[in-house]
């Protein structure tokens, strides 16, 4: 085994006159989460508890290649999206989850769930779904909650929401990689397996004019682009 890095704790205080990067790095910071990049190996997130994510790489373990700062609270999980190689999710304590391009240091896009979510994680047959896992509030808070978002029809709020569990906390989510399944495991050591119904697992579509040489790969960039133009429009006139 090799060490790759050493988390550092960044201070609240940064960009002051005559500080450098040393005395801007006090203590070691908790790391939670992490995942390297599908196409470049070397690269990986780190979410951390404060709140902070850093993209870092396995050739300069001494520094973070950028830090992104949009959560208040612990990040636990993060999820490149496996067919854009720019975008990445995040999953916080405080009730959010944020779509990133690496190249930006704010978030994309910001999902209220109304209560800390456990786990999220992408779609493997369409860049723009995902799914996250939560509590159902306060007045029941030891069940389960699965959310579902396709970017590509709401940009703003879930197509499907479904309790799982009554009396469990749910920790982990994923998309089975073949089949239209869901797979959620929860704190009592449950393992809850979910059917996806056809309206949930649209994948890409070809039309006539859709170019016959045109991979499904470079189909699902296109329409997470697609989306990432709208926000981008959205933004400047608001």
């Amino acid at each position: 085994s090799e060490e790759v890095m050493e988390l550092k704790l960044i201070s609240g205080a940064s960009g002051g006159a005559g500080e450098d990067d040393e005395t801007s790095l006090a203590g070691l910071a908790g790391g939670l989460c992490f995942d390297f990049h599908r196409h470049s190996e070397h690269l990986f997130l780190v979410g951390t508890e404060e709140g902070r994510i850093h993209k870092c790489s396995k050739a300069f373990s001494g520094q973070y290649l950028e830090t992104y700062e949009g959560h208040s609270m612990a990040v636990y999980t993060v999820r490149w999206n496996p067919f854009h190689p720019r975008i990445f999710l995040s999953a916080s304590a405080d009730w959010t989850v944020k779509m990133w391009d690496h190249q930006v240091r704010l978030p994309v896009m910001s999902f209220d769930l109304g209560q800390a979510i456990g786990d999220v994680a992408w779609a493997p047959y369409s860049s723009t779904t995902f799914a996250a896992i939560t509590s159902d509030g306060p007045v029941a808070p030891t069940s389960g909650v699965v959310h579902i978002y396709d970017l590509s029809i709401n940009r703003n709020e879930r197509i499907c929401e479904q309790k799982v569990v009554k009396r469990a906390k749910l920790t982990h989510v994923a998309f089975n990689s073949v089949e239209p399944i869901l797979i959620v495991g929860d704190d009592r050591g449950g393992v809850n397996t979910l059917k996806l119904s056809p309206n949930l697992r649209l994948g890409v579509v070809r039309t006539e004019e859709t170019p016959a040489e045109k991979k499904d790969e470079d189909l699902q960039v296109e329409k997470m682009e697609r989306l990432l133009e709208m926000v981008t429009e959205t933004k400047e006139v608001s």
